[in-house]
C-alpha cells in the first residue's frame, strides 16, 4: 500500500514541477544583454548586411530563449516541439522558394519582352 501511495505522490511531482526562480532571472539576464546588443547595433550606426543580420541573429535568439524557457518548450516532448517549431519553418523554405521561383519568372519575362514591360 505504501508503494502505491509513493507511486502517486510522485505521478503528482512530475505533473506539477517547479523551476527554480534562478533559471528565470539568468534568462531574464540574457534578454537584457541581446536586447542591449540589438540597441547598440542602432547606436554605433551599423549599416547594410551587418546591421540587418546582427539585429536578426538578436531577434531569433531573443524569441528562442522566450520560447524554450517561459512558454516551457524545453520540457515538452519532442513531438510537440516539431508540431510547433516545423510548421513554421517549413512557410520559410517555401517563401525563399517562391522568392526564387518569382526572380526565375520576371528574368524569363525581362527576356522574352526584350527588357519593355
Amino acid at each position: 500500500m505504501e508503494q502505491v501511495a509513493a507511486h502517486a505522490q510522485a505521478q503528482v511531482k512530475e505533473q506539477h514541477q517547479q523551476h527554480p526562480i534562478r533559471l528565470y532571472l539568468v534568462v531574464w539576464g540574457f534578454l537584457f544583454v541581446l536586447s542591449a546588443g540589438s540597441y547598440f547595433v542602432d547606436y554605433v550606426g551599423l549599416q547594410g548586411y551587418l546591421r540587418w543580420f546582427l539585429i536578426l541573429l538578436f531577434m531569433i535568439l531573443k524569441a528562442g530563449l522566450i520560447v524554450a524557457v517561459f512558454m516551457h518548450m524545453a520540457w515538452e516532448r519532442l513531438a510537440l516541439v516539431y508540431a510547433i517549431l516545423l510548421p513554421p519553418l517549413l512557410v520559410l523554405v517555401f517563401v525563399a522558394m517562391m522568392v526564387s521561383e518569382s526572380n526565375y519568372t520576371i528574368f524569363t519575362r525581362l527576356a522574352v519582352s526584350g527588357g519593355a514591360q
